[in-house]
Parts: structure tokens; sequence; C-alpha cells
């Protein structure tokens, strides 16, 4: 999930280059959220480890 959050912060990125900030917009938001989502699982991995079966 944190890989595709990257890839849709290099497109922000090129798409703000380029001129197109209406999908560089749209791209950082895309990032921004997949990016909370992970933080978020990674927060809930953490504090879950792993038990004993």
């Amino acid at each position: 999930m944190l890989s595709y959050a990257v890839i849709f912060f290099i497109i922000a990125i090129v798409a703000a280059v380029l001129g197109f900030t209406g999908i560089a917009g749209a791209a950082t938001n895309i990032a921004w959220i997949l990016f909370v989502v992970f933080v978020i699982l990674a927060i809930i991995s953490l504090l879950r480890g792993r038990r004993p079966v």
C-alpha cells in the first residue's frame, strides 16, 4: 500500500511539472489517503503483535 502512495505521489509531481493541476491535486489526495491508511494499519499491526496459538 505504501508503494501505491509513492506511485501516486510521483504522478502528482510529474503532473504538476507539466501543468496538469487538476490531475496533480487528485493524485496528491489519493496518495495522502493511501499513506494514512498504511500508517493506521501499521500501528494496528504493531499493537496486536504476534500472539502464540
